[in-house]
């Protein structure tokens, strides 16, 4: 049997088809548990048996893990040329180009990637030299408006021409939003780094404006394959079709995902890259196919997401089936309170070890917020069931670690602003803040780098020992970054700035704690440079620093925990848990306000995105799914009283066990309802009418004809009250609230039930 059979043979008919059409544009929608990744690799490793050289194929993943897993399937059919395929995450591919052409666009090639600790630095230190109210203007915030800017490729220029997002920023009383934007781009730039977004956005920059580049990468990647499509956005997309949408080009581009689990808008995303797609290709002979087959759940639980998926609007028409077998219905908890809710499910978890033999890491407890885990934990830990935490402090965040990377910073990239302040007085060797501040100061005054203020600042003789102290540090370890790999250099920088001595004074058990961690680093180096890695074809491994910082950069939370496979209990939120599948799953917290969000279920789109999320949850379990919820919990610091969620509504009864157990609350056994949530009335959720402003009469108003709500106007809603119409895209309103807590909406016209009063 011929490697090509063998692996073929693998596939059932639609994967089979969707590997072989290797021409043309193919969009994949892959539902939860169908193969998806099976199908990518096996397509990519059919490219290379048919002909293709590895590295003229672009795979575009959203983890490194995943890049890796498919590397490694990859290789099995084709061998060691698998190791010669571009396939790794947007950011890192597209970091790895930018290493190259970067001077292009005016970045040296050794530029710094900055992580969401130093954005908000530099965004903190900003605002301070902008003298604005930093009560006002959050951090967090304005980072993610400038990161909105990027994702839809508005520059700092067009941001100040968009009249709509000026009006935005000064109704929310941040009307300078736009000045830090710039002046944060330029500080970037003049630091020679990046962050997440710029890896994306200066990428595009480079492509648009350079002829040249652009026709270089259209031509080495003949093949470009995108996964999770569903998760892409705006300014993703945006560069994937320039690298196949071109003259003469044979669009051999092939996407896979499922709009049903698009649940990324928060970060960006946009559900209607996958619900386009087929349009965007469609004169280019796009074929579509579906897998439809779900390998991973039994009926029960493959049914009921069927059934709730079908209450969102517009989608991607699909059927999941599965044949492991009709299984167990689906579980319901009812607690009183939240407190009840964690000992229910500990009790359920000790129920399904002893009945049904599982092991601890076959189980998942899932939630939508990350405060919620709290009552489980304590009931895990009087149990004594081993769990972990998904979601926690990151290895590379921990302090010591970054202080030690913050030095590494330097010597590849001295005028790195953010690693510089985080550095050059600690440990602490006299050089203080305002010191610190002149520097910055000189750099900007005299139009020079931050490293080069450093050397030529006019300061007392004292200050300049201390100063030149520093560089003594840094300058060595610059002068080996061509001769000395990773290790050699950060080994000599730990002792040489004194890091390693300072931490290991403490002999706390924190401190321990902190030295482990610090040594775990070192030996993270040493393994980089010992491992055998290959960069590109034709290329030796490379060793150096700088590509062991951008390595780390890059790293996502799965990357890092991937090798520990203890026996625990998993806990974690609905996000996180996308892409991974346990034998038992417990969904908790089925509350409205909870889940749904609060945040998000005042919207058509924001719900149907709430209801993808709760999709992507229960198809998670493959045997056992249990539901859980409670009438009272603690936000806050209050208690609260919650209504079950809608979605479990939504669920057939055929689908539960012991539906009784929800005593009053009523449960749908009639067909599936399409229409609009907001319409629709049940034991569940309450009517809109139950919710309206106080001191509006529900009888004296009077909807106004959609068509004639134009922005400018002020409006009347039920719910909302008073509001003036910002704009309208594509028949939703964005509107300005005055009475609520979350003021700026946006409103489907065609269910929105809005009076005209000026």
């Amino acid at each position: 049997m011929t490697p090509s059979t063998s692996y073929l043979d693998s596939l059932n008919d639609v994967q089979r088809q969707a590997v072989v059409t290797t021409d043309g544009p193919v969009l994949v929608v892959a539902g939860p548990g169908s193969g998806k990744t099976r199908v990518l690799t096996f397509r990519i490793a059919h490219l290379i048996e048919q002909g293709a050289a590895p590295w003229e194929v672009l795979a575009l993943t959203f983890t490194n893990k995943a890049a890796r897993e498919m590397k490694e399937r990859i290789e099995k059919v084709v061998g060691p040329r698998a190791s010669k395929v571009w396939a790794g995450t947007f950011h890192s591919l597209f970091a790895r180009i930018l290493r190259v052409e970067a001077n292009h666009i005016g970045y040296p090639t050794n530029f710094t990637i900055y992580d969401t600790d130093d954005s908000k630095s530099l965004i903190g230190q900003l605002i301070k030299e902008l003298h604005l109210n930093k009560d006002l203007y959050n951090v967090n915030t304005v980072r993610q408006r400038i990161s909105s800017a990027k994702s839809n490729l508005v520059t700092p220029k067009l941001y100040a021409l968009n009249e709509e997002l000026m009006t935005q920023d000064r109704m929310a009383k941040m009307p300078a939003t736009q000045k830090i934007y710039a002046a944060y781009t330029a500080r970037c730039k003049k630091a020679g780094a990046m962050d997440f977004d710029d890896l994306l956005y200066r990428l595009y920059e480079l492509l648009q404006s350079n002829e040249e580049v652009l026709k270089k990468y259209r031509e080495k990647f003949r093949y470009v394959l995108v996964d999770e499509f569903q998760d892409t956005n705006h300014l993703q997309y945006a560069i994937v079709r320039k690298l196949v949408q071109y003259e003469n080009s044979p669009r051999n581009i092939c996407v896979v995902g499922d709009d049903a689990q698009s649940i990324y808008a928060f970060r960006g995303a946009t559900i209607q890259n996958i619900l386009d797609f087929e349009h965007d290709f469609q004169k280019f002979h796009i074929q579509v196919f579906k897998l439809e087959q779900n390998y991973r759940s039994t009926e029960q639980i493959v049914q009921a997401a069927n059934e709730v998926i079908t209450y969102n609007r517009r989608q991607i028409q699909k059927r999941i089936w599965s044949d492991k077998g009709s299984g167990q219905k689906i579980g319901l908890i009812k607690a009183t309170t939240d407190a009840e809710e964690g000992k229910r499910v500990a009790d359920t978890i000790m129920e399904q070890k002893n009945r049904d033999h599982l092991h601890n890491r076959e189980i998942a407890i899932l939630y939508r917020t990350n405060a919620q885990s709290r009552v489980f934990e304590e009931y895990m830990r009087r149990y004594n069931i081993p769990y972990r935490v998904y979601g926690g402090l990151s290895f590379y965040q921990r302090k010591e670690v970054k202080d030690l990377i913050g030095y590494l910073r330097v010597v590849v990239n001295p005028q790195d602003e953010e690693a510089l302040r985080r550095v050059i007085n600690f440990p602490k060797r006299g050089i203080g803040d305002t010191t610190v501040d002149k520097i910055l100061q000189f750099s900007n005054d005299q139009g020079i780098s931050v490293w080069e203020a450093v050397r030529q600042i006019p300061v007392t003789s004292g200050t300049r020992s201390k100063i030149n102290a520093f560089v003594a540090i840094i300058e060595p370890a610059r002068r080996q970054l061509d001769t000395a790999n990773a290790f050699e250099i950060a080994a000599q920088v730990a002792k040489q700035s004194g890091l390693e001595d300072f931490y290991k004074k403490d002999n706390s058990i924190e401190g321990l704690g902190r030295v482990e961690n610090f040594e775990s680093l070192l030996s993270g180096i040493q393994a980089f440079v010992t491992e055998e890695s290959v960069i590109d074809a034709g290329t030796l491994p490379d060793k150096s620093l700088a590509s062991y910082l951008q390595n780390i950069a890059l790293l996502t939370d799965f990357d890092q925990n991937d090798a520990e496979q203890a026996d625990h209990v998993t806990l974690m939120s609905v996000h996180a848990a996308k892409g991974l599948e346990f034998k038992s799953v417990f969904v908790t917290g089925l509350e409205e306000k909870l889940f749904p969000s609060f945040m998000s279920m005042d919207t058509p789109e924001g719900l149907d995105e709430e209801r993808r999320l709760f999709y992507v949850a229960i198809t998670r379990a493959e045997r056992h799914l249990t539901l859980s919820f409670a009438n009272a919990r603690y936000r806050y610091g209050k208690m609260s009283y919650n209504e079950p969620s809608r979605f479990l509504n939504e669920i057939p009864t055929q689908h539960l066990d012991h539906a009784a157990t929800l005593s009053n609350n009523t449960i749908n056994t009639g067909p599936v309802n399409t229409g609009p949530p907001a319409a629709r009335v049940s034991g569940f959720f309450r009517t809109t009418a139950n919710a309206t402003v106080p001191g509006i009469d529900p009888k004296d108003f009077k909807p106004s004809p959609n068509d004639q709500i134009k922005p400018g106007m002020v409006v009347l809603h039920l719910k909302f009250g008073k509001g003036k119409v910002i704009h309208i895209d594509g028949g939703i309103a964005h509107i300005h609230f005055n009475a609520v807590d979350n003021p700026d909406k946006k409103i489907m016209l065609k269910f929105a039930k809005l009076q005209i009063l000026e």
